[in-house]
């Protein structure tokens, strides 16, 4: 069975048939699906989900793209929403310098901080969000040297992968991976160890070849898990069992899932 690591269901672009695509996952070899919310608001409704559909598991966080305001009264929402049985993670958190629009760098790793510190005092996992910032994520994660976590959609170099998998942390991979221009993946991937790898949608988006321009779902991953055991030398069978054990393991599910 293929477990998705992180998955937006809660977005518009399943307003239509969330639930039908939700409850057709088991069905198409997923097992188990983390759906990481990005604000408040979309962190309850990931809830919510996992609430609902057994195979669903929620993260909760800020996305540092919608962290402009938050303050106190979003930390204790965050701290209650993050007891829930079914929150497996802090995320997603964590810094992203591409747009112009987005609240400010020094405001982004003050909160990006505080969710790190939460995630450390209710010792959870964090899932980190990097687009364009990572030099400022990987020292302010370095701060905290018994923080546990995966950097999602991993785009740093190979340099920064090892930093990471020195202390333990994991690395994810999405349909990008696939992609004709993703020429660092290979070379991350061949430095990463099989039990460090997980995989991951962010459907909607970054749907994998041969359906780019669509709309993601968990049951395009075996695309990505495909190009992993090539790029490993392992089949495509073992891949699918190792990156299960290793989401299981990471999230700390043993035999819930």
């Amino acid at each position: 069975m293929i477990f998705d690591t992180h998955a937006h269901y809660d977005s518009g672009a399943f307003n239509a048939d969330r639930e039908a695509v939700l409850s057709a996952l088991p069905g198409e070899n997923v097992g188990a699906v983390v759906n990481p919310g990005c604000d408040i608001p979309s962190s309850r409704v990931a809830v919510g989900l996992a609430e609902q559909f057994p195979h669903v598991w929620a993260a909760v966080g800020i996305h540092p793209s919608d962290c402009a305001g938050t303050g106190e009264a979003e930390y204790t929402a965050l701290r209650e929403l993050a007891k829930h049985e079914k929150v497996v993670a802090i995320g997603e958190i964590g810094l992203d310098y591409y747009w112009d629009t987005n609240p400010p760098k020094e405001f982004q790793r003050q909160v990006f901080r505080r969710q790190i510190e939460l995630a450390l005092e209710l010792d959870l996992s964090v899932c980190v969000h990097d687009r364009e910032a990572h030099g400022d994520s990987l020292a302010i994660v370095l701060e905290y040297p018994e923080l546990r976590g995966v950097f999602h959609c991993f785009s740093g170099s190979p340099e920064m992968a090892q930093e990471l998998l020195k202390r333990g942390w994991y690395l994810g991979f999405d349909g990008p991976i696939t992609y004709k221009n993703a020429r660092r993946s290979p070379e991350v991937v061949a430095i990463t160890p099989l039990d460090r790898i997980l995989v991951e949608t962010d459907a909607p988006y970054l749907t994998p070849v041969p359906f780019r321009g669509k709309r993601n779902s968990s049951a395009h991953l075996s695309y990505v898990i495909e190009k992993l055991a090539e790029w490993k030398g392992v089949s495509a069978a073992e891949m699918e069992r190792i990156t299960w054990e290793n989401a299981v393991r990471f999230y700390r599910l043993g035999t819930k899932v």
